[in-house]
């Protein structure tokens, strides 16, 4: 019987790729695909504030509610911070990769992929609540700026509009400086990658041709480790748009998309509105990935 099955699918490799796709392809559409669908669908719905009831009548009521100010406001300030932890993440992660790649012994690389790769190991929530004792009030910042004497200095930051708050741990500075510390090692680790398939024979003729490093590095670093760079965005990029923990921790009463979502589907009940948060930043990131595909981002993926 044994024998006769083997036999059966060593004739038959597509059966046994078959079954062997079935069950992930299976996570895939019903889980996966099956809760977007889902998502999508109460979306559709509207919440009677008057019952506290979802009504499950199609309508475009609760799409129109994102339109409202206070509500393009989220999505507006969401997806600044979003883009400004991009863009510091990768000016951080590129010298760092640049050297892993390039100058680094097997020792020290080794030791740098352990350094970057550690945080990972422990939880995020842990993460988290280690920034918010480092940048609380009486934290070790500001017991560092009140022993050189720039306290002053510190306090004048925190009373800048939008970017301040009563402290570093509530205020967008804090949300900025958390999620670039949760989010880079998605940033290194792609780009280093990227960095280390470009030949150093590329680089070494474009010195011979007479180009100056500056020159080099735009013209044949760059392009070829811009791959890189946009796959460690896409997690730098989607993450931050969808999470709340962070601005839950360390906002005010500002508002970003993950934190509208807790408290549309927690707190009010409003699953359709929640829904209909939910798929802001599934537009936002196609609208991204498109722009990335047509700059050729994925080419020399």
């Amino acid at each position: 019987m044994l024998n006769r099955l083997s036999t059966y699918f060593y004739l038959r490799p597509k059966v046994v790729l078959a079954l062997l796709l079935l069950p992930p392809l299976l996570w895939f559409l019903v889980v996966y695909i099956g809760s977007l669908i889902t998502m999508l669908i109460n979306s559709f719905f509207y919440f009677d504030g008057f019952t506290g009831q979802v009504v499950h009548t199609f309508t475009l009521e609760t799409y129109a509610k994102l339109l409202d100010p206070t509500n393009l406001q989220i999505f507006q300030r969401t997806t600044f911070m979003a883009a400004s932890v991009t863009v510091a993440c990768v000016m951080i992660a590129f010298p760092l990769s640049y050297y892993m790649a390039r100058f680094a012994s097997q020792r020290m690389k080794t030791f740098l992929y352990l350094a970057v790769t550690l945080p990972l190991w422990s939880s995020y929530v842990v993460r988290v609540y280690s920034w918010k004792l480092l940048l609380a009030q009486e934290g070790i910042i500001s017991w560092f700026a009140g022993i050189i004497h720039m306290s002053w200095l510190l306090d004048l930051y925190l009373k800048l509009p939008v970017i301040g708050g009563p402290s570093l741990s509530v205020s967008a500075t804090g949300i900025f400086l958390v999620f670039v510390y949760i989010w880079l090692p998605y940033m290194i680790l792609p780009i280093q990658t990227a960095l280390e398939r470009v030949p150093k024979s590329l680089m070494e003729a474009s010195s011979d041709l007479g180009a100056s490093p500056a020159q080099t590095f735009r013209t044949v670093l760059l392009p070829l480790a811009f791959p890189g760079v946009i796959a460690g965005s896409i997690f730098t990029f989607s993450l931050t748009l969808g999470d709340f923990i962070v601005p839950q921790l360390f906002g005010n009463s500002s508002y970003y998309i993950g934190k509208a979502v807790l408290v549309y589907q927690g707190t009010a009940g409003n699953i359709p509105l929640a829904a209909a948060f939910t798929m802001g930043p599934i537009v936002i990131m196609i609208v991204y990935l498109l722009i990335a595909r047509k700059l050729g981002a994925f080419d020399a993926l």
